[in-house]
């Protein structure tokens, strides 16, 4: 059975004093009822205060980028081995804002998912189209390129560590609205991709998340697809009663 998973990108908000305190107020949520695997990805400034607050707690840890390269002259830069001494489980590699803003190519992603396995982290893989691309009805192709380059190098055997995030970027912030059925279809289609690259059992355990504004008055519906395996949730996990509510849709 796939692992259901809500994972909450803080991106760049919460400074420390803002970060426990919504750590500590996720620390007295009960999520025993619910079946969902649940993670948090602060700033890296507060990823060991995380792995502090939270060590007695089963909510795990992710980072929200990381560095291709093991160490050396590279400013301002995290590596594997850095995040693994703070306590950190899951990195997040190829968020859309990663590769619009920063311009992040496939090719670096692989590196990132190759260096992340190596150090033993597991990588929260984000997939997904823009609004140009989706109105032409490259939606399909989109995500099969992306992943075909920047996550199809790895072995069969290291995409048990592997998570998969389908954020349809052409709705974020546009006035355009996914459905459940829209993300249930090309979730699908992922798997369909996923079975074709390695297996059917393969592309059965691989957990997929969507990404597109899940919201407590819609986290319900949207899970309750046959392919949606959970959430990469953003503004709404920076509010603990708001992310536990979605937590709780499982």
């Amino acid at each position: 059975m796939r692992t259901q998973i809500v994972a909450g990108n803080w991106k760049m908000n919460c400074d420390l004093d803002e970060s426990q305190h919504l750590l500590n107020a996720l620390k007295q949520k009960d999520f025993s009822k619910s079946n969902a695997e649940v993670i948090v990805a602060p700033p890296f400034t507060n990823l060991y205060a995380a792995h502090k607050t939270l060590e007695n707690s089963s909510i795990k840890i992710s980072s929200q980028n990381i560095n291709e390269n093991d160490k050396g002259a590279y400013t301002g830069e995290i590596s594997p081995s850095m995040l693994k001494s703070v306590g950190v489980e899951y990195a997040i590699i190829g968020h859309s804002e990663r590769r619009a803003i920063y311009e992040e190519s496939d090719d670096l992603l692989a590196k990132k998912v190759t260096a992340a396995l190596k150090h033993d982290l597991k990588v929260m893989f984000c997939i997904g189209e823009d609004l140009e691309k989706r109105k032409a009805d490259k939606h399909f192709e989109v995500v099969e390129e992306q992943l075909k380059n920047g996550l199809f190098h790895i072995d069969a055997s290291e995409m048990k560590d592997v998570v998969i995030a389908y954020e349809p970027v052409w709705a974020i912030g546009t006035g355009e609205t996914a459905s459940p059925e829209q993300a249930q279809e090309i979730h699908e289609h992922i798997r369909k991709i996923l079975a074709k690259q390695y297996s059917q059992e393969i592309a059965d355990q691989t957990s997929i998340l969507y990404g597109g504004s899940v919201k407590p008055n819609n986290a319900k519906e949207i899970f309750a697809k046959k392919d949606v395996d959970g959430g990469l949730i953003g503004g709404a996990s920076l509010d603990a009663d708001s992310f536990a509510e979605i937590v709780m849709s499982f």
